[in-house]
């Protein structure tokens, strides 16, 4: 998710452009490097993060690695297949699905909101499927004041439905007029979550549960509903609170992920990413016509395609997305033909990990 007092997210976005800009990180090579990738997985810790884990993929080889500790002041490793919450990752699963729709004809991106959710969204006779895929429906930020300043969610463990949401912005005034131009509003994705439940009859995690993960073999992967639990190894995540003058670490691993729902609530692993990213673009999930949709970010936005971020770099450009929830941060992105993956997990709390993961990222994607 990407909301305004989301702290970990706003360090997402800026990772993600940090990558975009990056050029080729000179003296460092891909999987066979394992050293070199060990070594910067290791700065993101020295930088400041309690752990990271990552797994690089080139081919037929893959490496996995891991550095720092799974809980702040014990001794236990990062788990290298550890679980952790993704995020806005979760929207190229949504989207996913809804481009698998389109394929199926019983969707065109054409469509309006109110063709299908009638009354859901103000000018929804105007905003049409790809403006919310694009993020380019004007739809304000759901997310405002839902979190404190710490980014830890005010109502922890309330569940919240797809429409208890959407109604936190339905009297709120558009940021601009359908189409217009682009801007980040994660209530663009919980509206195509209730689209799918609209077209398919069935939950959206029940769509992406049995036309992504299982298909997949994506065990470890779960959309979690009301669960607040990281089930399986996993690091726990921690933000910085201040109490009695002195800032003090409080775990923020449980919370109620309704609130982040079809736009950030996926668990997953490192390798579920990277499986997920190479399918997607290697044709096993979407036609390549429809694949070819999703890297396309038009004419008014040229940050977002449809569910997929693009990060412009020195071998071509990759496809993935950066995804925050309180305490974790994950990027995952793949090279467009889905030969190279590269999926990080991290759980920062103090310093700024980003020039460590942008070595990490840029390496493992231009070897």
């Amino acid at each position: 998710m990407k909301g305004k007092k989301y702290v970990s997210v706003v360090v997402a976005a800026g990772l993600v452009t940090a990558v975009a800009a990056a050029p080729a990180v000179a003296g460092t090579v891909g999987p066979r490097g394992r050293a070199d990738l060990q070594a910067m997985l290791d700065r993101i810790v020295d930088a400041g993060a309690v752990g990271a884990i990552a797994e690089v993929r080139d081919g037929s080889r893959t490496w996995r690695g891991t550095s720092g500790r799974a809980r702040i002041g014990k001794g236990q490793a990062a788990p290298v297949d550890g679980r952790f919450r993704v995020g806005s990752v979760t929207k190229s699963f949504t989207a996913t699905v809804v481009l698998q729709l389109v394929g199926e004809g019983r969707l065109e991106l054409s469509d309006s909101v109110e063709q299908w959710l009638p009354g859901l969204v103000d000018k929804g006779a105007d905003t049409t499927i790809r403006h919310l895929l694009q993020h380019t429906s004007g739809l304000p930020e759901y997310t405002t004041d839902m979190f404190d300043e710490a980014g830890i969610p005010k109502e922890r463990f309330r569940s919240w439905t797809g429409e208890e949401l959407v109604d936190r912005v339905r009297r709120l005034p558009r940021e601009f007029p359908p189409g217009d131009k682009y801007s980040y509003s994660n209530t663009n994705y919980i509206v195509l979550g209730l689209l799918i439940e609209r077209v398919t009859g069935r939950p959206y995690a029940t769509e992406v549960r049995e036309r992504i993960l299982r298909p997949l073999g994506m065990v470890h992967t779960r959309v979690p509903g009301a669960s607040p639990e990281v089930p399986g190894p996993h690091a726990h995540a921690y933000v910085p609170v201040r109490k009695g003058g002195k800032v003090v670490p409080v775990d923020v691993t449980r919370f109620n992920p309704t609130i982040a729902g079809a736009a950030g609530e996926i668990i997953s692993t490192t390798e579920d990413l990277n499986r997920f990213y190479r399918a997607l673009f290697q044709g096993r999930l979407l036609p390549a016509a429809l694949v070819k949709e999703m890297q396309d970010p038009g004419m008014t936005n040229k940050a977002y395609g449809l569910g997929l971020e693009p990060a412009p770099l020195p071998c071509g450009t990759a496809w993935g997305h950066g995804g925050g929830a309180p305490g974790y941060l994950t990027v995952a992105f793949s090279s467009a033909d889905g030969s190279r993956q590269v999926a990080l997990s991290m759980t920062p709390y103090s310093g700024d990990p980003e020039k460590a993961a942008v070595a990490l990222l840029t390496s493992a994607l231009c070897p």
